[in-house]
This record gives C-alpha cells, sequence and structure tokens, in this order.
C-alpha cells in the first residue's frame, strides 16, 4: 500500500515538472483535439484510467476491452454554437480473441457565401466545410490486470473543393491495482504523417515566358504547406473514493501533454446513486480557456438492454459554453 502511494504522489509531482511547449498552435485538424462523449466531457476528460464502454475509443482505446457484450455510442454537440459534432463508435466483444471496435467523428459548417474584394457582399456562390475521422479499433487484456488497445484511423479535411487526408494512430493501455480499484492508465492519440491541401481551386495557368507575348500559357498547381496532426500524450490514474451499497463516488486526475499547446492537469470526479443516476463535475488546470465542467446521467433498462443518457455542460472564459448530449446502448 505505501508503494500505492509513493506512486501517486510520484505522479502527481512528475506533471508539475512539465516545460512550456514551444510549439504552440502549430498543428492542424483540431476538430481531433474536441473532447467527445457527454460522460468524459462532464468529468473535463480527467477519464483514461476510467473509460470501460465504446466512447474509450476517442479517449483511450484500451478501455473497449472492459465491453462485455456490444456497446453503442452516440454523441452530439454544436460547438461554440457554429459547427456541428457528431460521433458514434461500436464495441463488440469477440470472446478470448478481444473486442473490436469502429467509429466515426464528423466536424461540419453551415453554407458560407463566398466573398471577394470585388464583391465584398458575396458573390451568390458557397462553400462548406468537413472533417471527418474513421477509425478501426482492437483491444484485448494480456493479463487479468493489463489491458492494451489500438485505434487505426483515417482522417479527411475538406474545406470547398480542396482535401487534405491521411492515417493516424491511437494507443493506450490500463494497469489495474488491488487497491482502491486503482487503474493506472496512458493514450497517446494522433500519432501520424503531416497533411496537406490538394484541390481544384488550387489550380492556375501562368504565363511561360513573361517576355514574350504570345507564349502558352502552361497549367500549374498552387502548393500549400504541410502541417502536423496534434499529437497528445495522456497518462491518469481513475480510483474509488467511496462506495456503499447506494451510493459510489469514482475520480480521476490526467497530466496532459500536446504537441502544439501548453500542458495542463484535468480533475473529474463523478456520483453515482443505486448505480442508475449520476452527477459529474471537473476542473482543468492550466487551460488556455476553460476551467469547469458538470455533467449529468443517467441509465434504463430495457429488456436485456442498458440504454443510458448523459448530458455535459462545459464553461468557457471568453466563448460560448458548449452543451454535448450522447446516448449508450449496453446489450
Amino acid at each position: 500500500m505505501k508503494k500505492t502511494y509513493i506512486l501517486i504522489y510520484s505522479f502527481i509531482f512528475s506533471t508539475m515538472l512539465f516545460a512550456q511547449n514551444p510549439n504552440l498552435g502549430s498543428s492542424g485538424a483540431q476538430f481531433l483535439q474536441i473532447p467527445l462523449s457527454a460522460k468524459a466531457s462532464g468529468m473535463a476528460g480527467a477519464v483514461v484510467g476510467l473509460t470501460d464502454d465504446a466512447s474509450s475509443i476517442f479517449w483511450n482505446p484500451a478501455g473497449i476491452a472492459k465491453v462485455q457484450a456490444t456497446n453503442l455510442h452516440f454523441s452530439y454537440m454544436k460547438w461554440f454554437d457554429l459547427f456541428d459534432m457528431n460521433a458514434a463508435a461500436v464495441a463488440y466483444n469477440l470472446g478470448d480473441i478481444g473486442v473490436i471496435g469502429a467509429s466515426v467523428v464528423s466536424f461540419t459548417t453551415g453554407q458560407i457565401e463566398i466573398t471577394t474584394e470585388q464583391s465584398p457582399n458575396g458573390t451568390g456562390q458557397y462553400y462548406d466545410a468537413q472533417d471527418i475521422a474513421i477509425g478501426v479499433t482492437y483491444a484485448r487484456y494480456l493479463t487479468s490486470e493489463f489491458n492494451v488497445g489500438l485505434t487505426v484511423k483515417y482522417i479527411n479535411q475538406r474545406i470547398w473543393h480542396e482535401n487534405a487526408s491521411g492515417f493516424a494512430f491511437d494507443v493506450g493501455t490500463q494497469y489495474h491495482l488491488d487497491f482502491q480499484n486503482l487503474t493506472i492508465a496512458m493514450s497517446m492519440t494522433n500519432f501520424g504523417g503531416n497533411l496537406q491541401f490538394e484541390g481544384s481551386d488550387l489550380e492556375v495557368r501562368k504565363e511561360y515566358d513573361p517576355n514574350f507575348p504570345v507564349s502558352r500559357l502552361a497549367p500549374a498547381d498552387l502548393r500549400t504547406s504541410s502541417y502536423p496532426l496534434p499529437l497528445n500524450f495522456q497518462v491518469g490514474i481513475g480510483f474509488d473514493l467511496y462506495k456503499s451499497d447506494f451510493v459510489k463516488i469514482i475520480g480521476g486526475i490526467d497530466a496532459v501533454h500536446p504537441n502544439d499547446n501548453k500542458e495542463r492537469i484535468q480533475f473529474g470526479t463523478q456520483i453515482s446513486v443505486f448505480d442508475r443516476f449520476f452527477i459529474r463535475s471537473g476542473y482543468l488546470y492550466n487551460h488556455d480557456t476553460q476551467k469547469f465542467a458538470f455533467g449529468a446521467g443517467a441509465n434504463i433498462p430495457f429488456s436485456n438492454t442498458l440504454v443510458s443518457f448523459d448530458y455535459a455542460y462545459s464553461l468557457y472564459d471568453i466563448l460560448p459554453s458548449v452543451h454535448r448530449v450522447s446516448v449508450n446502448l449496453s446489450f
């Protein structure tokens, strides 16, 4: 038990020693960093050691190893009152083989009128943008206390006629200790190569020789700069704070190290009553725009299916608050 306490304190102390990242704001595909799942968001994302359903794919792919049969997850949010974000995930237990999963995330805008220097009030044409990530996940227990998971995902970003696409990997682990149901976990997300936009709007025709009036126009392409993915490394612990026949309180502490922003620490807790009703809250230390998050949930059994409804409310300092809703089906 003493070793466990030392491990926890060492973990918390080490997170305070993170240096500031010099590459602030240097990565693209930022939709990959938007928190998904109302359950996890209500705990401020301090969940890499607590994930145990299909939504684990978005936080720590190792968590789907805990799915007993089949689990479905659906999430929706209006991001800053401007963009629609939808997510869906499924996890299916294959017995001794392990657990497989699949996921899709969509981030979209509405139609936006095109303006130019000659037509500042609009040209009558419209464009839109859409980001998509489609993933396949595999997880399993290597021992009775240690489970791992891996996600391979295809990423595509589109702005009007321009596209950028590539592949990335997520990897995660969870290690369970027989003390207060303590789990030590790690996840690394969005590990992949750079993306670069290409498309028909970048095609131009360039005069071959401006000194020769009748020289032909040669086809050419404008080249955009490539950009890295938002690589994110997160370590954390999940544990039981209190447990009785009717009430259970769990907590999570995560340290997050992104490749394009400063490090932060996330704290979250959940109170469950009769394992049917849930109240959640969380706090983000050193986050640049968000500090607090709150949430609630309930589940209802229907025959052999357990239906869970979750809601999260995230408070931002300057930007509009964000509401998230999620539905989980376990059968």
